[in-house]
């Protein structure tokens, strides 16, 4: 515990002095880890809604062929996100288990653009 001090009426159990010298560094990080701690992980932190807005662009369901417009919502969203961004897919190797048929991802989604820019899906994606 403390040092016992003398005082007017008797003695006392207070903490020494030198431990606040002590506790004084401590109490300065506390406070910078607090005061930049707390403001970056509001910043960072997830939205608390469930729902989440989409940073990356989709081709209209309308460029989609019928067949494909029936399917589940993730599905149509996985072909127009291809459509969109086949740039990007094309950086991502194949994982669908084709076996070794396509080049990249976007193989999985995209079999060919004809020169008037119709374009010929792969259904392996779909199924």
């Amino acid at each position: 515990m403390g040092k016992r001090r003398k005082t007017g009426g008797g003695t006392s159990l207070l903490p020494s002095r030198g431990g606040r010298g002590k506790r004084r560094p401590l109490l300065w990080i506390t406070g910078v880890v607090l005061l930049v701690g707390l403001p970056l992980a509001a910043f960072f932190w997830p939205g608390g809604s469930a729902k989440t807005s989409k940073a990356y662009a989709l081709a209209p369901e309308s460029a989609l062929p019928e067949y494909f417009r029936k399917a589940p919502p993730n599905v149509r969203e996985a072909y127009r996100f291809a459509i969109a961004n086949r740039d990007v897919l094309r950086q991502i190797p194949c994982y669908c288990g084709c076996g070794g048929e396509h080049q990249n991802n976007a193989d999985c989604y995209i079999k060919n653009v004809k020169p008037d820019g119709q374009i010929e899906f792969d259904r392996m994606s779909f199924t």
